[in-house]
């Protein structure tokens, strides 16, 4: 039986560049090659397109040829540059393993749709509303969710520091792996708070503190059929939590501590788990997505954020929340794959 082609996207020209390339690297590790051809597309900084062969460390500096993604669906696949002239490699399913803007904001999965490749992961309008923390509020509040009191706040507004109950966290509204967040505790603190979250977005999100500590839980699959992984838990001795932007994060964090399974009640494990569902369904998302989440000292869950391309380095939260369930990545990259084909786990 011929492997299936299939086109892994990595890189990207967002602030988690790196992370993006440690899970793809991750992937390489765990991706059957009995049963999948991959064609490693990698992304520069600059935006550039490369065909390489592989997400290895000299990628962006090695031997690579210019390559698109066609939009044309005829094409369905590939074009890549040799010596003046294209040569179209069809690809069977894309699989995207892009974090932050431009890969999970909806962007690069318009580009899917045009070309009509099945892809892993959630379409337009769920990429674009999970990656807009205020918008997923608003929708998932409509559906009955928990979430926290929230301000937003555009280009040319400035908030008034008297107005807010202290402390609260300024984030800008569209961007991932805690990158220009902030704890205010004091009203002194609030502009330098904005102006930091600014330079990631021109949208910025004022959320009131939610007492309690931070939970997440691993979803994989569409529509009704879900798998939920294991509850993790983050426990923290000071500030916030900032994965991927520890100096050397595969050895651990200087300030947090991941528990999987967490250590909660089996009754507050099932009600975590079950809130990640509804907030999965209610945002639309399909193929995976790990759902973020705060429990509360009354044993409530609000949503925190929904990550629907989660990393998948050898220490981010959603593979090891799988794992602890009983699903090894080699195991999860099948299952998503087969769910971009199919629609549905074999």
């Amino acid at each position: 039986m011929a492997r299936l082609k299939v086109g892994i996207i990595f890189g990207g020209s967002s602030e988690e560049h790196p992370v993006s390339v440690k899970s793809a690297q991750e992937v390489a590790k765990n991706l059957d090659v009995e049963k999948y051809e991959p064609f490693w597309i990698g992304i520069t900084k600059r935006g550039a397109w490369q065909l390489c062969d592989g997400p290895d460390a000299a990628w962006e500096s090695g031997a690579c040829r210019p390559a698109v993604l066609s939009p044309d669906s005829g094409v369905h696949g590939l074009l890549i540059l040799e010596q003046g002239r294209y040569e179209a490699i069809r690809l069977d399913v894309v699989f995207p393993v892009l974090h932050g803007k431009l890969g999970e904001d909806g962007a690069f999965q318009g580009l899917l749709e045009l070309s009509g490749i099945p892809y892993v992961g959630c379409d337009v309008q769920s990429s674009a509303l999970c990656m807009d923390k205020s918008l997923a509020y608003v929708v998932a509040g409509s559906a009955g969710i928990a979430t926290p009191n929230f301000w937003t706040l555009t280009a040319n507004e400035n908030p008034d520091p008297d107005l807010l109950t202290y402390p609260v966290y300024v984030k800008p509204a569209r961007s991932g792996s805690s990158f220009g967040v902030s704890k205010v505790s004091r009203k002194e603190e609030l502009p330098s708070a904005v102006e930091t979250a600014r330079q990631y977005d021109t949208k910025v999100l004022i959320e009131e503190a939610v007492v309690g500590s931070e939970v997440g839980c691993a979803i994989l699959g569409n529509d009704g059929e879900l798998v939920a992984g294991e509850v993790d838990q983050i426990s923290l001795t000071h500030g916030i939590f900032r994965i991927h932007q520890e100096s050397n994060p595969e050895s651990g964090s200087e300030n947090s501590t991941i528990t999987v399974p967490a250590d909660i009640p089996a009754a507050t494990r099932s009600l975590v788990q079950e809130t990640a569902k509804a907030i999965y369904r209610a945002l639309g998302c399909r193929g995976l997505s790990r759902v973020d989440m705060f429990l509360t000292e009354d044993g409530s869950v609000v949503l925190n954020e929904v990550n629907t391309l989660p990393g998948l380095t050898s220490y981010s939260r959603y593979p090891r929340m799988m794992a602890a369930a009983g699903l090894p990545l080699t195991e999860v990259i099948d299952r998503v794959l087969s769910l971009a084909l199919t629609g549905k786990a074999r």
